[in-house]
């Protein structure tokens, strides 16, 4: 349609292979948006990041090179803000601008309608897992940006209620879009599982390892055959780990699948998530899953998982134990709960957002 809007997906803070599932989020987003004439959306991605979009047309900002580390990500703002008169015409023309990794650079123009992703605001419930440089960056880039957008997305009915609380954003500016999982890209398997509780998730402090592998000792007592493979990156910083952890590091999406297809069960042991996809992923698959109570998890994964309290190694075993023992009910549970979740809904929420500020 001519009269679409313009939306420019200005992505110049993108780190390819270090953002998790926002990461995942943005790639869908990009792909969703090639499905539909009701935005013409045109993704900016840095020099390293050539080829992250799926579908739409993708600008590469060569000015702007960005890294995983607090400083690099200062380098990039700060390259995209000085040189912001030669970045490409469409980041000042577009009628939105739009950040999915939060942090608006370069700064939308008066003129623009400015929305903001913001996952989390797991920096202001759990501070002591972040250092003080990180901690000021996310001030300012990440509250001082959501207090002034014309809308904010985020991923969960949890992450919506914190930031009202803690960032006193008016409720009707923040709109929810749960994640969601393409059901064509798992094949259930519902028969004999191999003997592996899988975990995976990046060597961040949130994802809580160290107590997963504290459980898993536990677990062992009872299921000695039991092994715990883990996937992610930064999994170097674990440390040294028992000789039965299988520590693969970053894996293709198709090792993945096939891992959540012939795993026991999912372990979810993280302490805050926004959303939280792997569960789901692993539900795609018929895995049982075994999940953390906090953040937005139990919110996601209804009562197709059984939750623990991820602050207690005890309770971790006793959970992954449960779902050993109920995995053919979870593995039912679980092909239903995934069905509420879409990518076609998330996509649905953000053309709303785009309408409603157009």
């Amino acid at each position: 349609m001519t009269d679409a809007p313009e939306v420019a997906l200005s992505m110049l803070t993108l780190v390819p292979g270090a953002m998790g599932g926002s990461e995942t989020y943005a790639r869908e987003l990009t792909r969703q948006l090639a499905t539909t004439e009701q935005v013409a959306a045109t993704a900016y991605v840095p020099a390293n990041a050539g080829g992250f979009s799926r579908g739409i047309p993708e600008v590469v900002v060569p000015q702007v090179r960005t890294g995983a580390s607090t400083t690099e990500r200062l380098r990039a703002v700060a390259t995209a803000t000085l040189r912001r008169p030669a970045l490409p015409a469409g980041l000042r023309t577009s009628r939105i601008v739009h950040y999915p990794f939060t942090i608006p650079v370069p700064r939308p123009a008066a003129s623009q309608a400015f929305v903001q992703t913001l996952l989390d605001v797991q920096h202001l419930d759990l501070p002591q897992l972040f250092g003080r440089a990180e901690l000021a960056f996310r001030r300012r880039y990440y509250e001082g940006a959501a207090k002034r957008a014309d809308a904010v997305i985020t991923i969960s009915e949890f992450a919506r209620t914190r930031m009202i609380e803690l960032l006193g954003i008016p409720a009707e500016r923040i709109r929810v879009a749960h994640l969601g999982v393409d059901a064509d890209d798992y094949t259930p398997y519902v028969g004999p599982r191999q003997e592996f509780v899988l975990y995976p998730a990046r060597g961040w402090k949130h994802k809580n390892h160290a107590r997963l592998v504290e459980a898993m000792r536990e677990v062992r007592r009872e299921r000695p055959e039991l092994r715990l493979v883990l996937t992610g990156g930064g999994l170097d910083t674990l440390g040294e780990l028992p000789e039965w952890v299988d520590v693969r590091g970053l894996v293709s999406g198709e090792e993945l699948r096939e891992l959540y297809r012939s795993a026991s069960v999912l372990a979810f042991p993280s302490l805050y998530e926004g959303f939280g996809l792997p569960p789901l992923e692993a539900m795609a698959s018929g895995c049982p899953v075994a999940a953390t109570d906090a953040g937005s998890v139990p919110e996601v994964c209804g009562d197709a998982a059984v939750l623990f309290d991820a602050g207690d190694p005890s309770a971790i075993a006793a959970g992954i134990l449960e779902a050993l023992g109920r995995a053919d009910e979870l593995s039912a549970r679980g092909l239903e709960q995934v069905r509420l979740f879409t990518w076609q809904r998330c996509l649905d929420a953000h053309l709303d957002v785009y309408r409603s500020v157009a």
